[in-house]
């Protein structure tokens, strides 16, 4: 299974390296020439460092949103009684197994035309956002870990429910908030359609996914797939680095539960 994960990424770098016949016609494994140029070529043709602050800029905010907005609906859920609490945990629920696709793109760009948003990267991190029901339930099940008897030991020290949140349930639920951060970042980072969709009027605005694709053609019409996989390969470093920070929660929610 390892051998087949990594089979395509190791193909990807090597393409990288290579000239654009070679990866065309597939004729070698190795560079015949190492093409250390093409990153050079990628990172000025795909104007990346610009582009990259802008992917970061929807990644980190909607990572950060989802986890708040997430961990206090399972909060919610799980710790509070309310009208029509199944209700609500099925309409998310549902939102797993119904896939619609392109057909909410028109509704969902004419709705941030009324916010007049549509010109901005807040439109794409807002959606990103309110598609937040698989890390509820990642969550939801991390809360199921944290005893109850610290809300009732807190609530007789003095806390409310939003010091309990903040004091108690998010420093115990950190291993659950790296885990579910590390998916929604990696979906936000890889989303393409939807900066595709909000930045056509403005380019400068575009992510790096949206950047990525222009590499596919160069400037006479030709495809340059070398450099595309260059400006590729230089993009999984972010994901690489996030996963490192996040390894610790990988690690802790394995541990526990071994232990358990």
């Amino acid at each position: 299974m390892v051998v087949f994960t990594v089979f395509p990424v190791i193909m990807a770098v090597l393409g990288s390296f290579k000239t654009n016949a070679e990866v065309t016609t597939g004729a070698t494994f190795w560079p015949s020439v190492w093409q250390f140029n093409n990153y050079v070529k990628a990172w000025k043709g795909a104007n990346f460092a610009h582009f990259t602050m802008n992917s970061l800029f929807v990644s980190i905010v909607t990572t950060v949103g989802s986890l708040l907005v997430a961990s206090l609906a399972a909060y919610a859920v799980d710790r509070r009684e309310f009208a029509g609490k199944k209700v609500y945990v099925a309409l998310l629920a549902s939102t797993m197994f119904i896939s619609i696709g392109a057909v909410v793109l028109r509704p969902q760009f004419e709705l941030m035309v009324h916010l007049n948003l549509h010109k901005s990267l807040w439109g794409v991190v807002i959606i990103l956002i309110s598609g937040h029901a698989a890390t509820f339930f990642t969550l939801i099940g991390f809360f199921k870990g944290i005893p109850r008897d610290l809300d009732e030991a807190a609530m007789i020290d003095g806390c409310n429910v939003y010091s309990i949140y903040w004091r108690i349930i998010l420093p115990l639920l950190a291993p659950g908030l790296g885990v579910a951060g590390l998916f929604v970042f990696r979906n936000a980072w890889n989303e393409y359609i939807l900066p595709l969709v909000f930045t056509m009027t403005k380019p400068a605005l575009q992510t790096l996914t949206v950047g990525l694709a222009s590499l596919r053609y160069g400037t006479s019409a030709a495809a340059e797939t070398h450099i595309m996989l260059a400006g590729a390969c230089m993009s999984i470093l972010p994901i690489l680095v996030v996963y490192i920070l996040a390894n610790k929660s990988f690690i802790s929610v394995t541990a526990g539960s071994v232990k358990g």
